[in-house]
Parts: C-alpha cells; structure tokens; sequence
C-alpha cells in the first residue's frame, strides 16, 4: 500500500484526497521509487485547477516534480539501480506520494550527494531559469537581464546562474512590508540590484540605467502593467520572455517599443521545450545543473517542509500572497 494525492473530477471541480492504493508490480523495464519529497509549484496549481496547458485524465495524482530513491528494479533495466537517486523526465508522472513503480523512461538519475531540498526542486525551476538565460538572446558577461516576480522560484534561480555566468541583475518585486529582509536574501543569492515596481515606474530611473547597461533580456512572470515596465527599459533589439502570467492581465507592448526599439516578444515553456529537445538533451541540462549545485553556485529557494499528510496546509500556504519560501511535501 502507498499513499498518493489524487486530484479528482466531481461536481465539475476537482478535488484532492489522500488515498491508500496498492503499488504495482515491477515488470522488466520497471523502477520502483519511494519518493523522498516533492514541492508545489504553481504550475501544479493550476493543473489542479483544470487551466493548464498539460491536464492529466483524471483521476490522477498530482505533483510534477520531486525526488525518489530507487528501491528495486526490473531485470531488464540498465540506467538506474537501487540506491540511487532520481526526479521525473517529464511533467505529469505525478509525485505526491510515497511510493510507485514508474517506466525506466519516466525517470533521470542524478548524484545522490545534493542537498535535498534542491534535488527536489531541480527539474522545473533551474531549468526554466536556465534555458531562457541561454536560449533568446546571445548574452556575454557583464550584460544585464531584468525580470519581475524575481522572489520566485524561477527568478531566484536566475539571480543565481546569472551570476555564476557573470551577467547583471536588475530584479523587480511587488512592495511589501519586509521587504529589505527579502532584498537582503536576493542579494545574498547573487542579485545586484532589487527595485519594488513602484520604484521602477519613477523617472528617477533614468539616472540608475546611466550606470547600468541597458538590459538586452527581460523575463516576465507578471503580466500586465508589470511586464510594460520591463519593455520600457529593455535595450533597442532586446527580448521579453514571458513564463507566466501572475496578473492575469495580458501583456501589451506599444506599437512605437515594436517598430523604434524592435523589441522582440517571446514565450518560454518548458513542457515544449522538453518536446522539441532529445532526453538526453535535458538529461545534459540537468547535470549542468548539478555541477552548479555541487560547486554551491546554485542553492534551493526558501523552503518549508510540510508532511504529505499535512498536504492541505501546504497547499494554503502556496496560494498565500507575497510568499517567498515554497512549501515541500516530505513523505517519511
């Protein structure tokens, strides 16, 4: 028997419940893992939610990332063994649970020495970070990037592998009241500079980028009036990457930012890059990655550990504003 959340249709909404079910058996190209813990991201709210670009045929069990041990194997498995560890190739693979028996395919080992809590959170997050640093503009240290929702997940991992590849940050939050507390761990982690968006609308502004270099990458999380602060101050030529889309506002870019700048809008999602990229490609990713990990260039984001059964003051917590430490669901 393990314990799983399973994300259910009823009353044309979806529910979560912790049931107990019977583990599978392990065929030949099976793995059995018992899951070690797995965060709650956004995206797996909004999956809950029913408005996702990835829905899963219900009922199913929710969470899309998280870290397992591997307790036994197929005999015609090869590419993991008992012992080691290992996070989902894909989204979808469901890992709020204890245990389960999984495809050799649905998994990617990685070094068992990382901290937990980052090898928890690493196939989301980093990578989404990571692949929008590298893939739209051709940036070289010493350049600038800016981005919103910067506290999280996602832009805390950018504060940090920017730094580790030698690029400037300029890095937006909403205004709140301990806000020097969380400038002081952006900084801590690598950011130059932290601005509340209220700050970043002031004509002062102009002054502050007489010093900085004008950003040629910028990444939104926000939307909506946010995300027109980002293009404002995006060098001629540079790139907005939209990930997300926390205003639910749309993002709207003047005609004269179009044609005098030529900004370029762009969209990232990893599901599609995954999609369009071999597994070997994100299994290179992730062990670059994990060679920031191990050289202590690439921490976890703040983060609080609640037991799976405490699975519905976890969630709470996740949907609480202005929150910066996202909440990992441990299953020992």
């Amino acid at each position: 028997m393990f314990g799983c959340l399973i994300c259910t249709p009823e009353q044309s909404h979806r529910f979560l419940w912790l049931k107990n079910l019977e583990l599978a058996a392990v065929g030949g190209s099976d793995v059995h893992v018992k899951m070690l813990a797995a965060p709650i991201n956004p995206s797996d709210i909004n999956m809950i939610q029913g408005n996702y670009g990835l829905l899963p045929k219900l009922p199913a069990v929710g969470g899309n990332e998280g870290v397992g041990q591997v307790v036994a194997v197929g005999g015609s498995v090869t590419g993991v063994k008992p012992g080691d560890w290992v996070i989902p190739a894909n989204a979808g693979l469901g890992t709020w649970r204890t245990e389960a028996v999984f495809s050799e395919e649905a998994v990617i080992s990685i070094p068992s020495d990382l901290p937990l809590q980052s090898a928890a959170t690493l196939s989301v997050n980093p990578c989404t970070a990571y692949r929008m640093l590298m893939d739209f503009e051709q940036l070289q240290p010493g350049d600038c990037v800016i981005q919103n929702a910067s506290n999280s997940g996602v832009g805390q991992a950018v504060i940090q592998i920017a730094a580790a590849l030698g690029l400037r940050t300029i890095n937006v939050v909403r205004d709140r009241p301990d806000f020097q507390k969380l400038t002081d761990r952006l900084k801590s982690l690598g950011a130059e500079h932290v601005l509340t968006e209220e700050e970043l609308r002031k004509p002062e502004m102009k002054n502050f980028f007489k010093d900085m270099p004008p950003p040629r990458l910028a990444l939104n999380c926000v939307g909506g009036k946010s995300s027109t602060e980002l293009l404002r101050h995006l060098a001629p030529g540079g790139t907005m990457v939209t990930y997300g889309g926390m205003a639910k506002q749309p993002v709207i870019a003047s005609v004269s930012q179009l044609i005098f700048k030529d900004l370029k809008l762009r969209g990232f999602w990893l599901s599609q890059w995954k999609q369009d990229h071999s597994p070997a490609q994100f299994k290179e990713l992730i062990l670059t990655l994990c060679g920031l990990i191990s050289r202590g260039q690439l921490t976890a984001p703040a983060c609080s550990e609640v037991p799976l059964q405490d699975y519905q003051r976890a969630l709470e917590a996740s949907m609480q504003p202005f929150v910066s430490s996202k909440q990992i669901l441990t299953m020992c």
